[in-house]
């Protein structure tokens, strides 16, 4: 048994990470605010899951694994509102989303 949760436990953390590589080059390859932000908003959540879960799965101590499930419970539902407010911030702030014909427009004599 304890096998298992140590594979399932190291696949999870390895999921978890690269998950979080995939955001990281999705908020450098994306061309503007709003896709960055759902880049980083999609993936963080399922992230922080996995890796959360994974360490859940490696400790011994109860109390230790009640931290971890609070801390999860907490972003679960904060990092969601926060990509929320973030974005209705940006709107309000009069930014525009990228479109690929606007460099039509502007290469246009």
């Amino acid at each position: 048994m304890s096998l298992l949760l140590n594979l399932l436990s190291g696949l999870m953390l390895v999921s978890g990470a690269i998950l979080v590589v995939i955001s990281g080059v999705g908020l450098l390859r994306f061309p503007d605010f709003y896709s960055r932000i759902q880049a980083a908003g999609m993936t963080d959540t399922l992230c922080m899951i996995l890796i959360l879960g994974g360490l859940m799965l490696r400790t011994d101590s109860l109390e230790v694994g009640a931290k971890l499930l609070f801390t999860l419970v907490f972003l679960f539902f904060t990092a969601p509102a926060a990509s929320h407010a973030l974005t209705k911030a940006a709107r309000q702030c009069k930014l525009s989303p990228w479109r690929s014909d606007k460099e039509d427009e502007s290469s246009q004599p």
